[in-house]
């Protein structure tokens, strides 16, 4: 699936195959997994009957093989455009299952024995537990960890992004993906997976839909549909001996009509849709939900557990801002410390220039192209630049810089303790500036927290989520992160037990809990959180532990990934409104229309003065056909998700596909029977 067709909610193949499907899912075994649908192809089989054998269940009338042969078509057509709705959403995964299966090649795999030396055989030859090598060019076989060697690994073939990834024996990185391509080095691997049962084998099989199960909320709204169902079979079941008192005849196939329309058939031809769709949602965002119920956990979620390095912070210590001393002044300050980062490539140089140049501070490069750069060095900590005129500027630990200064018999100020003491306490690094034995001030690094970061946190109080920081450094610092970045709590010191506690805390509250993670130290959290998002570049004991997997390896994607579930469930939520607020339009459609000869008094809740009984049951039965496959692009797309309070939401969703509901029928069936009236006249049926 090309990226153009992935924007598309369908494509010209995925019709085609889908309008195949439709026919294919008529099969009654199919059909009674959604029970609502399963009534109208009962319905349809009835007046089919009642089609060829006009007089079979007793009904009198004109042209009445022609008006049950319209109401047969029409309940067809019903069904087909909701089979129609469930094979849209179920090709749009299968269409991704095709270009993940591209991936999968008759690769070869190099089988070391234990004296190292390796056999070329086929991937699908190869064993859990066994140790291959995987050098420049080759094909990884499946699912490993990595025991020997360093390389970079390109996962676009299931990430979609092109940058390779670094991986290494031990630690979190130390994860393969079977399908994956070595851009450079080598790695031994001791292979985890089974052949068929590899990660990309799971993915396939996810996307695809073929382990795909009810999630709980769908089985509870299914179980509500049944029953309004029932309720209103009984009540058709009823009508016949009711009629017999007011000398109306109803024929079999204008009770059938009178059900399909008033039974939750707009929402029951779309349910499985909306599922499926959400799922393939969080697909298309490249997570890998492990079941429908993950991604619909995610919905519901109430509380989320981030790490604070790499997922809130960039994880490296970034300038942030000069603090000068002594008798300097900051501009004095920040052109000695830009001109010392001029040739400094570690995150600390580079973010030196770039706060100088915000503040308005800028060198001429080429004035300092003969300069000596000093590398950092374990044995100095310190690193700085040697100029043409033998002046020598260092930054670093102010131990190292006092030691550099002394040696040069120059005077160390006295406020610079003060300084570099009020920053440890802040949890940041001091980083000490001098020029020869003149000590200019303090370069204030810390770990900064990503741009976007309090803006996302607080859509997420919005609709009521609680968000928690779990960070290793002590409590002052963590104090100061999570004020900037705008969690609601914070854990210092925070160990990995310390995670599993606070989860299961939440969870006795009757929270929902989301983390993400990717060592094997996360595991056991990700296994206790209802939503546990793992990275694809982590472990593979946190992959299975965790019920998705995020193939870009991005920490903040959680967040993300918890409004494709909110979104899910309004969308769920919000045409299950409209599908209700359909059936009480039409029933004043249908009801008035079929009584009003042998009860005029019925004629006041006649509102939309349609023609006849007939064109009011027909028009009816129209409309309920082509609402179906009308809201197909809003149960693919999904509603559009605003952060609000679940009470606001709920007075919106009322407010639009509620009264949006009750008011598009009386339009839609309206003009249908406009429209119909005269060609039922033509043909004796008004």
């Amino acid at each position: 699936m090309t990226k153009q067709d992935k924007k598309k909610f369908i494509t010209k193949d995925i019709f085609k195959q889908a309008v195949k499907e439709s026919f294919i899912k008529l099969n009654p075994k199919y059909m009674m997994k959604n029970p609502v649908m399963f009534v109208v192809e009962i319905g349809f089989v009835l007046t089919l009957l009642a089609t060829i054998f006009p007089n079979i269940y007793g009904d009198t009338g004109t042209n009445l093989a022609l008006y049950n042969g319209i109401v047969t078509f029409i309940l067809f057509i019903t069904v087909l455009f909701a089979n129609f709705a469930e094979a849209v959403a179920e090709g749009r995964g299968k269409a991704q299952a095709d270009s993940l299966k591209k991936t999968r090649k008759d690769t070869k795999a190099k089988l070391l024995d234990e004296s190292g030396k390796f056999t070329v055989i086929s991937a699908s030859d190869i064993k859990k537990g066994d140790t291959v090598l995987v050098e420049l060019g080759d094909i990884i076989p499946n699912d490993g960890e990595v025991v020997e060697g360093l390389a970079s690994v390109d996962e676009s073939a299931i990430t979609g992004e092109s940058a390779p990834v670094m991986k290494e024996a031990g630690g979190d990185f130390s994860s393969v993906t079977g399908g994956t391509k070595v851009v450079s080095d080598w790695l031994k691997v001791e292979i985890t997976a089974t052949p068929g049962e590899s990660f990309l084998d799971k993915m396939i099989s996810l996307v695809e839909g073929a382990s795909r199960q009810k999630t709980p909320n769908e089985i509870a709204l299914t179980t509500l549909l049944v029953s309004l169902t029932i309720i209103f079979l009984i009540v058709i079941v009823t009508l016949p001996s009711m009629s017999s008192y007011s000398n109306v005849s109803l024929q079999v196939s204008t009770l059938v009509a009178l059900l399909v329309c008033l039974i939750p058939t707009t929402i029951g031809g779309l349910l499985s849709a909306i599922g499926i769709a959400g799922m393939d949602r969080v697909t298309r965002f490249n997570v890998i939900a492990m079941s429908g119920k993950a991604v619909e956990a995610c919905g519901d979620v109430n509380t989320m557990i981030l790490d604070k390095t790499g997922t809130i912070t960039f994880g490296n210590r970034l300038a942030a801002q000069f603090l000068p001393v002594d008798n300097h002044n900051e501009e004095e300050l920040t052109k000695v410390a830009l001109i010392s980062s001029l040739k400094d490539g570690t995150p600390e140089g580079r973010s030196t220039v770039e706060l100088a140049n915000k503040l308005g501070i800028f060198v001429e490069e080429k004035s300092y192209e003969s300069a000596e750069f000093i590398e950092f060095a374990a044995q100095t900590k310190m690193s700085g630049i040697d100029l043409t005129d033998g002046r020598k500027i260092r930054k670093g630990a102010g131990s190292a810089i006092k030691e550099f200064v002394a040696e040069r018999g120059g005077e160390i100020p006295k406020d610079l303790d003060e300084v570099t003491d009020k920053i440890s306490k802040l949890g940041g690094t001091p980083l000490v500036v001098c020029s020869d034995n003149d000590i200019l001030g303090v370069i204030y690094l810390k770990d900064t927290v990503k741009p976007g970061m309090p803006e996302r946190f607080q859509r997420l109080r919005e609709i009521g989520i609680k968000t928690i920081m779990c960070t290793g450094d002590n409590p002052l610092t963590a104090a100061t992160i999570a004020k900037e970045a705008g969690v609601n709590e914070f854990i210092a010191e925070c160990k990995p037990e310390d995670k599993i506690d606070v989860i299961k805390k939440e969870q006795a509250l009757g929270k929902l809990v989301a983390m993400t993670g990717d060592g094997t130290n996360d595991a056991p959290a990700l296994a206790q959180a209802d939503v546990g998002l793992a990275m694809n570049s982590g472990t593979v004991a946190a992959k299975e532990a965790a019920n998705m997997v995020d193939l870009d390896s991005d920490p903040t994607k959680i967040l993300e990934v918890v409004e494709i579930g909110k979104q899910l469930l309004i969308t769920r939520g919000a045409l299950t409104t409209f599908s209700i607020a359909n059936d009480v339009a039409k029933y004043f459609a249908i009801i008035p229309a079929m009584f009003i000869v042998a009860i005029p008094k019925m004629k006041i809740l006649n509102i939309m003065r349609l023609s006849t009984a007939h064109s009011a049951i027909l028009s009816a039965l129209i409309f309920n056909a082509i609402i179906i496959p009308a809201l197909i692009p809003i149960a693919m797309k999904g509603v559009k998700y605003r952060p609000m309070r679940s009470e606001a939401l709920l007075a919106r969703n009322l407010l639009i596909y509620g009264f949006g509901g009750v008011i598009a029928p009386f339009i839609g069936i309206k003009i249908i029977d406009i429209c119909i009236t005269p060609l039922l006249r033509m043909f004796n049926l008004g």
